[in-house]
């Protein structure tokens, strides 16, 4: 079987147009019920936070490598300015420029296209210079709080970080999943630990970059088999790279966004969770992440929490 071929037919198993309706724009998100967010509230014990989001910084992630990605540049507007006269409070205001993508992010449906059909068979064209997103946009997601689990790869494979190039299989997700001694359910976001974010925070942003562990073409059908609402993790590219098989490009982007029309997330920081998870023995949270509503926008930074 051909690339284009074997990717033809993966499509086919996970795609889930029409599924939530013909105006759909928020695809596997419908799982995340009332039932479903009760359930993720009944994770919290210990009340434990953790912050999953990297700083916005001049000297974030962002190499070059994807264009257009622009790490923060943060500049001050007014410092101190007394704007109602003397002996009045004094306000400063700063304003930042950034690609909504650049640091810890969900993308959105619209974010990826193939074959001109975005998610639930919307024609690429949806998305326009000056609008943006026309339609399953990142401003489509209102709210994202759900049960989160975390499937800590590196720790299944014994290693601080998987090795560049290493594709997560749906193997290493069961594995993951034994480990965390719970089953992903229904409506639950999944966050996937590689280890790979430790180059960034050790200083090596290139490293970090390329070549980079991720997930395996074969993942999709796990997820779509597990009705998961969302997936994220610790990588810049959130699959493998270079890919596992040669001449298909960011096939996961695309069965994750097009056809199964599921949010992904990047640049996530899992490695304090990770820590926190493994003294409490649990995996599985309160996960608190809704994306910043940027009207039209394919993407938006995220401050993500882990309430254990």
């Amino acid at each position: 079987m051909t690339p284009a071929a074997e990717f033809q037919a993966l499509a086919q198993r996970v795609r889930n147009w029409g599924r939530w309706g013909a105006d759909d724009e928020i695809g596997t998100l419908n799982l995340i019920t009332d039932e479903v967010v009760r359930g993720a509230v009944a994770e919290v014990r210990s009340g434990r936070r953790v912050p999953l989001a990297l700083p916005l910084r001049e000297d974030g992630v962002q190499t070059g490598v994807i264009p257009g990605r622009v790490n923060p540049l943060h500049a001050m507007t007014q410092i101190n300015q007394e704007l109602f006269g003397p002996g009045g409070p004094a306000c400063s205001d700063d304003v930042v420029t950034m690609g909504l993508q650049a640091g810890t992010h969900w993308d959105a449906l619209a974010h990826v296209s193939y074959g001109g059909r975005l998610y639930n068979g919307r024609p690429a064209t949806a998305v326009t210079a000056h609008g943006g997103a026309g339609s399953s946009g990142i401003d489509a997601v209102r709210h994202l709080v759900s049960r989160g689990v975390l499937l800590d790869v590196a720790r299944v494979h014994g290693t601080d970080r998987l090795p560049g190039g290493h594709a997560v299989t749906p193997e290493d997700l069961t594995a993951a999943e034994e480990l965390a001694g719970t089953r992903v359910r229904a409506g639950d976001v999944v966050l996937v630990r590689t280890g790979q974010i430790r180059l960034y925070l050790g200083g090596d942003r290139h490293g970090y970059a390329y070549p980079s562990p991720g997930l395996s073409v074969r993942t999709p059908e796990w997820f779509h088999a597990r009705d998961v609402a969302a997936v994220a993790d610790d990588t810049l590219t959130f699959e493998v790279f270079p890919p596992e098989i040669q001449g298909l490009w960011l096939p996961v982007h695309a069965l994750h966004l097009v056809e199964m029309g599921m949010l992904q997330g990047q640049n996530w920081n899992l490695e304090e969770l990770s820590t926190a998870c493994g003294q409490e023995g649990r995996y599985a949270f309160l996960l608190s992440a809704t994306p910043e509503p940027f009207t039209g926008g394919t993407g938006a930074p995220v401050a993500p929490v882990a309430i254990l």
